[in-house]
C-alpha cells in the first residue's frame, strides 16, 4: 500500500483514491495546470493567426510544437510550473513563463512569445479551466457512473416487474404493488435528474480585467475582440457570457451543481428504500466469500453499500450546496473568495462518485425473496378494503367506506374468511361479487407490473 493512502488527510486522496482516480485528472492541481497551459496556447494560436500588426503568424511546425506541449504535459512539467510559482507566488503568471521558457529554442516561437497572455486578467484563464474540468468530468466520468446505476436499477425494474409487494405508506400496510414498479419509480426520477445535468450550458469569457476589453482595445481599438473572444469560447465548447465583471459569476457552475444534487437526493432515496426493503426481508444480500459481516455477529450481511452511499451523498451535497450558493456572489468586480472554494469541486464531486459506485455496487448483490414478499402480503388481507370500498361506491351502496373502516381499521387478524363472508353479503352483480372473491392482496397490484416493463 503507498505511503500515501495511509497518511493523506483526506479519504479521497487515501482510502478511496483508486475509486475516484479519474476525477483527479480533471481536477488535481495538475490538472488544473495541464488546462491553464491549453488555455493559454490556444489563445495564443488565435492571436498569431488573427493578423493584427505586430503579433507574428506562427509556423505550422511552431503550431505543431505547442499542440504537442499540451498533449504531452507531464508531472514533471507540472513539477517545473510550479518551482517558477515559488519564485513568482502566482500560478497563472507561472504558466505564462514556463511557455516562454519551453519555447525559447524555437525562433518562430520566440517572436510571438510576448504575446502570450495577452490582454488577459487570470480570470480569463481560469474560468475556460474550469469549464473545461466540468465538461470533461461530466462527460467522461460521472455521466457513464450515473448511466451504469440507471441501467442497473431499470435492469432490477423489469427482473421483478410482476412481482407482488405490500406497499407501507406511513409505514404502515398499504395497497399492494410490485417490488420493479417501486424500482422504476426511482428510474424515472434519476432519468430526470441526469437530463438537468447533462444540459446545463457551460458559459465562460475572455474579456479582461473588468470585461470590457479595456486592455485589447487600448492596442487595437480598431478589431472586433468581442466577436473574436466568443469565437474562441465557442471553439473550445462553451457557451459565451458577454456580460461578465472580471470574473465569469459563474451561474452556470451553480446551476450544474444544483442539478447534481438533485440526483443526489433522488439517490440518497433509493439507498434509504433499498436499505429498507433489505431489513423487511424483500432483498437478500449475496454473500461474498471471505467478507465479513459484523466483527462480533458471524450471521450478518450488512447493506454497507447502501449505507456507505448514503453517507458519501451526504457529504457530497452538503459540499454543492454551498458552492452552488456561494459562486454566484461576488463582491463588486472582484473578490477571491470564489478562488479557493472553485478548487474543492473536484471533492464534492468525488463524494457524489464515491456513492455512485457504493450503490451500483450494492445493487448487483440484491436478490429478491419471493417467499417473505408472499408472507407478508397474504397476512395483510385488510388492504383489500379498498377496491370492495371503491366497487360498493359503483353500485350505490351507501356509507360504503365507514362500513369497511368498521370493519377492517386498527383490527389484527383480518383474513380471506372474513372479507369473504363480508363480500357474500353485498348487494351487487354477482358477477362483481365473483371478481371481489378472486382478489388476493398479491393480485391488487393495478397496472403496476406494466409500469414497471414499460420504463
Amino acid at each position: 500500500m503507498p505511503a500515501h493512502s495511509l497518511t493523506a488527510l483526506s479519504p479521497l486522496d487515501g482510502r478511496y483514491r483508486e475509486k475516484v482516480a479519474g476525477l483527479s485528472a480533471c481536477f488535481s492541481e495538475f490538472g488544473l495546470i495541464r488546462y491553464r497551459i491549453r488555455v493559454e496556447v490556444e489563445w495564443l494560436k488565435a492571436l498569431c493567426s488573427a493578423g493584427l500588426g505586430q503579433i507574428p503568424s506562427l509556423s505550422p511546425e511552431t503550431t505543431r510544437q505547442l499542440d504537442r506541449m499540451v498533449a504531452g504535459f507531464s508531472e514533471a512539467d507540472g513539477e517545473a510550473v510550479k518551482t517558477i510559482e515559488a519564485r513568482t507566488n502566482h500560478d497563472v503568471k507561472a504558466i505564462e513563463y514556463w511557455l516562454r521558457e519551453n519555447l525559447a529554442g524555437n525562433a518562430d516561437a520566440a517572436k510571438a512569445t510576448r504575446f502570450i497572455h495577452f490582454a488577459c486578467t487570470s480570470e480569463d484563464i481560469n474560468n475556460l479551466c474550469h469549464a473545461l474540468m466540468l465538461q470533461e468530468s461530466r462527460a467522461g466520468i460521472l455521466l457513464p457512473a450515473i448511466d451504469a446505476l440507471i441501467g442497473r436499477l431499470a435492469d432490477i425494474a423489469h427482473a421483478t416487474a410482476g412481482m407482488p409487494m405490500l406497499s407501507r405508506t406511513h409505514g404502515q400496510a398499504a395497497t399492494p404493488t410490485t417490488l420493479g414498479k417501486e424500482m422504476a419509480n426511482f428510474v424515472h426520477r434519476l432519468r430526470r435528474q441526469r437530463a438537468r445535468i447533462e444540459s446545463v450550458r457551460l458559459t465562460a469569457k475572455i474579456n479582461g480585467a473588468v470585461g470590457n476589453y479595456n486592455a485589447h482595445l487600448a492596442a487595437y481599438p480598431e478589431f472586433d475582440w468581442e466577436a473574436f473572444c466568443r469565437k474562441l469560447v465557442q471553439a473550445l465548447g462553451f457557451e459565451f457570457n458577454p456580460y461578465t465583471t472580471q470574473i465569469e459569476p459563474h451561474d452556470c457552475i451553480a446551476e450544474l451543481f444544483d442539478a447534481y444534487a438533485g440526483l443526489n437526493t433522488v439517490l440518497l432515496d433509493v439507498n434509504r428504500d433499498i436499505w429498507g426493503y433489505i431489513s423487511l426481508g424483500y432483498f437478500r444480500q449475496r454473500v461474498k466469500e471471505g467478507e465479513v459481516g459484523s466483527s462480533t455477529m458471524p450471521h450478518k450481511v450488512n447493506p454497507i453499500d447502501f449505507e456507505n452511499s448514503e453517507g458519501n451523498l451526504g457529504i457530497a451535497n452538503a459540499l454543492l450546496s454551498h458552492l452552488a450558493e456561494k459562486l454566484p456572489v461576488s463582491r463588486w468586480q472582484r473578490d477571491l473568495t470564489d478562488s479557493t472554494v472553485l478548487r474543492n469541486m473536484g471533492v464534492a464531486l468525488g463524494y457524489s462518485l464515491l456513492a455512485y459506485d457504493a450503490c451500483l455496487r450494492g445493487m448487483g448483490k440484491l436478490e429478491p425473496d419471493e417467499v417473505r414478499l408472499a408472507a407478508d402480503l397474504d397476512a395483510t388481507w385488510e388492504v383489500l378494503a379498498e377496491p370492495i370500498q371503491t366497487v360498493m361506491k359503483r353500485y350505490g351502496i351507501e356509507d360504503a367506506y365507514e362500513q369497511l373502516k368498521a370493519l377492517t381499521r386498527g383490527k389484527g387478524g383480518m383474513n380471506r374468511e372474513s372479507l369473504h363472508q363480508f363480500i357474500r353479503g353485498l348487494q351487487i352483480p354477482a358477477a362483481e361479487k365473483d371478481r371481489l372473491l378472486a382478489l388476493t392482496p398479491a393480485t391488487y397490484t393495478g397496472s403496476a407490473a406494466a409500469l414497471a416493463r414499460r420504463i
